[in-house]
């Protein structure tokens, strides 16, 4: 499997050439255009239950679509519904937590799942649940903007606003906490945030979905308005 990403930070499209006889699992809608003679199986990936936790619980679509190339080998397309990066990362016998929307397709041996994440995160926006990828194999992401990488050391801390964080490596450090009190998270437009901790690598983007619909919605005509 050879992957370009391209037209990137903004419109970035993931450009995936399949050897023979090779698949690819990808997120229901990502799929841009592909190869004519690429076969397309959709299912329940990992069984009713995982599959009902990832898009109940992890936002992500209950069915997956898995691309598989002919002898020839082929070409498949994909894009994020939001304008933004995309990035590549190999995992090796190794599990990373990813934010809702962010997983756009992986290697067949990759294992996606959904883990709670506990009662503290009982007021991000993001939800209870990030979904769980491990194994050994290429997993593709997507960003809402640009991909930030941080990497801490042990004992290291980073606080990150909980709607720009993308994906981290599972045992580091995970609080999420107010802002402030409760008049700042309120008042001053910040929200939650989430402190992580080192040792580990996390991936941000530069903008967030919420922070823009905060910014939209009040401006969109009410239904009052197009009646008069």
């Amino acid at each position: 499997m050879q992957i370009n990403i391209d037209y990137r930070p903004s419109y970035a499209t993931a450009k995936v050439a399949l050897d023979p006889g090779e698949d690819i699992v990808v997120e229901g809608g990502a799929m841009v255009a592909m190869s004519s003679d690429l076969e397309l199986q959709t299912k329940a990936r990992g069984g009713f239950l995982k599959s009902l936790g990832r898009a109940t619980f992890g936002g992500e679509s209950f069915f997956l679509n898995t691309y598989s190339a002919p002898a020839s080998g082929g070409m498949v397309y994909l894009a994020p519904a939001l304008p933004g990066d995309m990035k590549v990362l190999e995992l090796s016998n190794e599990t990373l937590m990813v934010q809702s929307g962010g997983y756009i397709a992986s290697s067949p041996a990759l294992n996606v799942d959904t883990k709670w994440s506990g009662a503290k995160t009982f007021f991000a926006s993001e939800g209870l649940v990030m979904l769980k990828v491990h194994g050994t194999g290429t997993l593709i992401i997507s960003a809402y903007g640009a991909i930030e990488e941080l990497v801490l050391g042990p004992g290291e801390k980073f606080t990150v606003d909980t709607g720009h964080l993308v994906t981290f490596t599972e045992g580091m450090g995970f609080d999420v906490r107010k802002v402030g009190g409760w008049k700042s998270t309120l008042l001053s437009g910040e929200g939650l945030v989430v402190d992580l901790t080192g040792p580990g690598t996390a991936t941000l983007q530069t903008r967030s979905e919420d922070a823009f619909l905060s910014w939209l919605i009040p401006k969109l005509p009410s239904s009052n308005a197009s009646r008069a």
